[in-house]
Formats: structure tokens, sequence, C-alpha cells
């Protein structure tokens, strides 16, 4: 069972998860790519669901790439990050931030995780201003040098069925700040102020962050429904169903979105892409596995933010499928069986993969092929003492993880080898954000934490 001490548990923890061991990715294969084109019969089409797996096999570094290079692009400088997975349309690869990887400062913005609540909303940044989203769904903006609060806005629940609500998140866009919260609502507010434009009530809670594009903000339901707004009424537009499930985990995915296509990843294990004008489905493909081993291997859910670089699209389920999909096509162009519910980072040749049990892969971005594996819970034996991770993001030549229990690491991203760890004082459960010359990681006690 995917396990944390205390109010932990309940974060990570899916509606139908029974108790079984975290499985780890091992043994060998000779050929990590199911998708040679003389094998695939399927093609994406209108309203089609394709299995992208449907065999059980393992994952293991290819015995051609060890000790094989690969390119991975010089660090770029990146001021604002106003989306939870960095600038739309910008591909983000190796951003210039922490290169000391020291701690700078920490600073409290509210309340932080328990039983029943959870922060899950990733930081972003924009104009000087780092905004964070504690568990109650109070949303602040500090200054991004020094910490220290610029404004504070409490956006309460207007519903007594909602006294108690969680998940959520922010984005950026305009010089508005836009919010969508598990107490059923979205809402924008002024980013230099916090002054309320609108809000609209939504018909189920909403755990994942929202992303602003073209005009319209579009969110993820509870229901598993992609819900679009327009960015300056609020006023709904269209809406995107996909199934509905009823097991999923605690955490969300947010949707992105490319030119005039918006792709979702749901609960279902559906990952789709729709026409972001008029919510027309381009392709819908299934991230689940057609020979299910446990019963964590029925939580089909996709709860990592799927990522757009270079025409594809990389996302993994926990269900135990990673893959990358022609973005305009739909078509998969390779698979990896690795269970996840963390977002992928692309840059330059490869693609690197936090594995539920803790492994930290990196792939080829072309072919799939494995470079090397990372066990981070190398040495530990019993599930229960296994710690999460999440990540990564590559900064000044780094990448940097962070852990359930309380840490951030920095790794070699040719070879894996931990370089630096500082300790933070408590689990980290959310993707950092580089921007702005720093690192920043959101704790569970809403802490904000800048690493220079």
């Amino acid at each position: 069972m995917i396990q944390r001490r205390g109010a932990l548990t309940a974060a990570f923890l899916t509606l139908a998860l029974a108790a079984t061991g975290c499985s780890t990715l091992n043994g060998a294969t000779e050929n990590l790519n199911p998708f040679k084109p003389k094998e695939v019969k399927d093609t994406a089409s209108d309203g089609r669901r394709i299995s992208v797996i449907a065999f059980d096999e393992t994952v293991a570094a290819a015995e051609g790439l060890k000790g094989v290079d690969f390119y991975l692009p010089s660090p770029i400088a990146q001021a604002d990050w106003p989306l939870p997975g960095g600038p739309a349309e910008t591909a983000i690869e190796n951003v210039a931030a922490a290169p000391d990887f020291e701690i700078a400062w920490k600073k409290g913005f509210g309340t932080g995780s328990s039983a029943k609540l959870h922060v899950t909303a990733p930081p972003i940044l924009a104009d000087g201003r780092v905004y964070v989203m504690d568990a109650r769904a109070g949303v602040s903006a500090l200054d991004a040098r020094t910490g220290s609060v610029i404004w504070k806005k409490q956006l309460n629940a207007r519903s007594k069925r909602d006294k108690v609500g969680f998940g959520g998140g922010l984005a950026y866009s305009g010089g508005k700040i836009y919010v969508s919260s598990g107490f059923r609502f979205v809402a924008q507010l002024d980013a230099a102020t916090g002054e309320s434009g609108w809000r609209q009530e939504t018909a189920s809670p909403i755990h994942g962050a929202p992303t602003v594009h073209a005009g319209k903000v579009f969110t993820i339901s509870t229901d598993n429904e992609l819900l679009s707004f327009d960015a300056g009424t609020g006023a709904p537009g269209w809406d995107f169903q996909a199934l509905i499930e009823p097991a999923r985990i605690l955490s969300a995915s947010s949707p992105v979105a490319s030119g005039d296509v918006v792709v979702a990843a749901f609960a279902s294990g559906e990952l789709v892409a729709v026409r972001s004008g008029n919510g027309n489905d381009l392709w819908n493909n299934a991230l689940s596995r057609a020979s299910r081993t446990n019963a964590l291997s029925e939580i089909r859910d996709v709860a990592g933010r799927p990522v757009i670089y270079k025409g594809d699209v990389f996302a993994a389920s926990h269900s135990g499928v990673f893959v990358a999909t022609d973005l305009r096509t739909g078509q998969a162009r390779w698979s990896l069986p690795v269970s996840s519910i963390a977002t992928p980072w692309a840059a330059g040749d490869v693609v690197y993969i936090i594995s539920r049990a803790g492994e930290l892969i990196c792939a080829s971005r072309d072919n799939g092929q494995v470079y090397w594996i990372k066990d981070l819970n190398a040495g530990i034996k019993k599930s229960k003492d296994r710690r999460l991770y999440f990540g990564p993001v590559v900064a000044s030549d780094r990448l940097v993880v962070v852990s359930s229990d309380g840490r951030v690491l920095a790794l070699n991203p040719k070879t894996g080898d931990v370089t630096k760890t500082l300790k933070i004082g408590a689990p980290a459960l959310i993707t950092p954000m580089a921007a702005g010359g720093m690192v920043y990681v959101v704790t569970d006690k809403a802490e904000l934490v800048a690493i220079r």
C-alpha cells in the first residue's frame, strides 16, 4: 500500500486501495519498444479508446545504452513560471536556477495538511511574486526574493456541504490569478492585490490546478469532467465528460495545451486531446494494462500532469503505463510498463519519470529505451518504510527531486547519482518549481522553501 505516516497517509491513498506491496521495476527485456510500426494494428480515431499496453513486461536499462552519452541542453534563465508546468508553449528543459543548491529561506503561508485537508497546489511565479495556496484554499502572494507576504486572500466555501475540502491550484495570465478548489469553485483574483474578480461554482470538487490558454481557463473535476471558462468573465464554456472512475488518487492532474489542442488526463486512465475552441475530441487513449496483477494495478488514475514536448505527449498512469503519444495523431510511439503518480520531465534527448516504487528512470525520448534506473529507495526492505518521490525538474544541470521524508535531492542528470541532499523539515509531495534563479519547494506544512 502507498503509505505515509500521520497526516500523510490519506493524501495518496485511493478510494478503493487494497493493502499490497509496492512493486519495483526489475528484470530484463530485449525490446523496450512494443510499438514497432509493423506490429501496430490500431490507429486513433475520434471517440476510440486504445489500450497502449496489452501484455505484462518489466523494464530495465538497455544493454546497448550502458555508458552512452546523450544530449542535455545548457541551462537557460527562466523569469516566470505562470502555470503548474511552466510557461505555455515554451519547452522548459534545463533552467538556470539554484547554482549553490543551498536553502535561502523558508516561509509559512497558511494551513498545512492534516487528516482531512491537504496541500496539493504547485507554486507559480510571475512578476517577482510566488503564488501559493494552502490546504483551506487560502491564496498568498510572496516576494520571490525574500519570502515576505505581499497579500493573502481566503476563499471560503459558500456551501455547508463543503466545510471540508482540499485540493486545487493556481495559474497566472495577464495580471490575473486563476484558482481552482476542492471547495467546488473556480475564481479569478487580481495578481497585484488579491482583489476578487469573478467566481464560478462547480458541481464537483476540483483537485488539480487550472491551465489558462487562448483566453480560456481549463480544469478537471473529480467527476472526470474537463471544464472550460472564459478567462475574462468566468462564463462557463464547453465541457468534456470522460468515463466516471470511483477509484482514484487524491492528487490530480492539470490539463496542458499547445496551439488549438488541450490534452487532459483522467482517473479513468484516459488521455484525451480536444479542440480548445469547442471541446471536440481528437483522440482518446487508455493508459491501462490489459493484464492486471494486483489491486493497485486496478487504479488507472493519471495523477501526474501530461507534458507536451516537441510534438509528443508524455504521460504515466498508476496502473503501469508510461507512454509517448504523437500530439497530432494520438498514436503511441512507444511505451514502458512504469507505474507512476508523478509528472515526467523531457529535456534534450531524454525524458525522466519517477515510478511509484521510487525509481528515477531516464529513457530515450525517441524510442523509450532506458539509459539508467536509480532506485531512490535502495536498501529499504519494508514497504511501509519506502518514501514517495516527486519531480523531477532539471535546474543548473541537476535533477531536483523532493521526498515524503522531507528531503530535496540533487542528482546527476547523466548518471542518476545523488550529488547533494537538503533537509527541509517536512514532507514535500509536489513537484518543485525552478524560476527566477531559485528552486521553490512547497511542503505539507504549507511552507515555501527557496533554494538558491
